[in-house]
């Protein structure tokens, strides 16, 4: 039996220790990093990105691989960023983010989509009486609560001289609105694209007022989590570089993109040709102008009481990428 003198055998057991704390030290920097992302129907560039693998081969160099997680619309997906199962959300319309900071999450705006007014609207069926926005009072509207389209019913409702509460409100997800609405159990139904252009198709739905009725941009969004932003900058630079070229490259190739994107969403490429041209998929640092409109819109929510309480857009952290 070979015997080891105390002090030898104190001696290997504090190399031990040390061998041990160091390996510690190691995995968070030598684990390979997830950026988890989630998107909805409309969220035209990152689906095809998704569909092309092109951020996984963009972030692999930085040792970070993604995950996707898909949304009936924009208020879950924030929720999702709120609660922690989410790092990056994908576009969302410009009420969406006031509804999950009234809520207590914590964000951080990396980019917007600069307007595209046309690309949601109030529709009818083809046979009905309504004509004007005016016509609305009294009868029943679908919308997705805090979607741009929710802010597109109350701005129009108001341009229109009316109150939100001089229409009875559904709220409803976009598969049931659409349920809804081709079977008559809602007058009308604020709505944005893909959505949009699928029912216009589908059941010759006629538009009674679009963004440029009451002046709604209809911006689109991207946010982080502040934490995930905070941690991995130079990933969210890279996501930012990503859905800025892929944006341009659909509005200078119309037809291809939406040869790409159609089967991805399971609509056919005219329908997502005639919805893709009514997007702007300009990709931009969030400026002073976006935030402005933001606090006009959380202000007008908190007037009618569909806020739970008054917002300092601002509270919300700005990503300062590079232009």
């Amino acid at each position: 039996m070979k015997i080891i003198h105390t002090g030898a055998l104190k001696r290997r057991l504090l190399a031990a220790l040390g061998f041990g704390l160091a390996l510690a030290a190691q995995p968070a920097a030598a684990a390979e990093d997830v950026l988890r992302i989630g998107y909805q129907k409309s969220s035209s560039i990152l689906i095809i990105l998704k569909g092309q693998g092109t951020l996984e081969k963009a972030l692999a160099p930085l040792g970070v691989k993604v995950q996707w997680h898909e949304f009936s619309s924009g208020l879950p997906l924030l929720e999702g960023v709120n609660v922690g199962s989410i790092d990056l959300s994908a576009d969302v319309a410009e009420t969406v983010p006031l509804f999950a900071q009234a809520a207590g999450a914590k964000l951080t705006y990396l980019a917007q989509e600069t307007p595209s007014p046309s690309a949601q609207a109030i529709v009818v069926p083809k046979d009905s009486p309504i004509r004007t926005v005016a016509d609305l009072k009294g009868r029943k509207v679908g919308v997705a609560k805090a979607a741009g389209a929710h802010n597109l019913l109350l701005q129009s409702l108001e341009k229109s001289g009316l109150r939100f509460t001089d229409v009875e409100a559904a709220y409803l997800q976009p598969a049931d609105g659409r349920a809804a609405f081709e079977k008559g159990a809602i007058d009308a139904w604020a709505i944005w694209d893909p959505f949009l252009a699928t029912v216009q198709a589908k059941s010759g739905a006629r538009i009674v007022a679009d963004g440029s009725y009451a002046d709604v941009g209809y911006r689109r969004f991207y946010l982080a989590s502040t934490t995930y932003a905070q941690r991995r900058p130079d990933v969210l630079q890279k996501v930012f570089e990503q859905l800025r070229e892929t944006g341009e490259w659909i509005k200078k190739n119309p037809k291809d993109a939406a040869q790409v994107h159609a089967p991805l969403i399971g609509l056919d490429t005219a329908t997502v040709e005639v919805a893709n041209g009514r997007r702007s998929y300009a990709v931009a640092l969030v400026d002073d102008t976006a935030l402005a409109e933001q606090q006009g819109i959380a202000d007008a929510f908190t007037t009618e009481k569909l806020l739970s309480k008054k917002l300092d857009v601002r509270e919300n952290d700005i990503w300062k990428g590079l232009r």
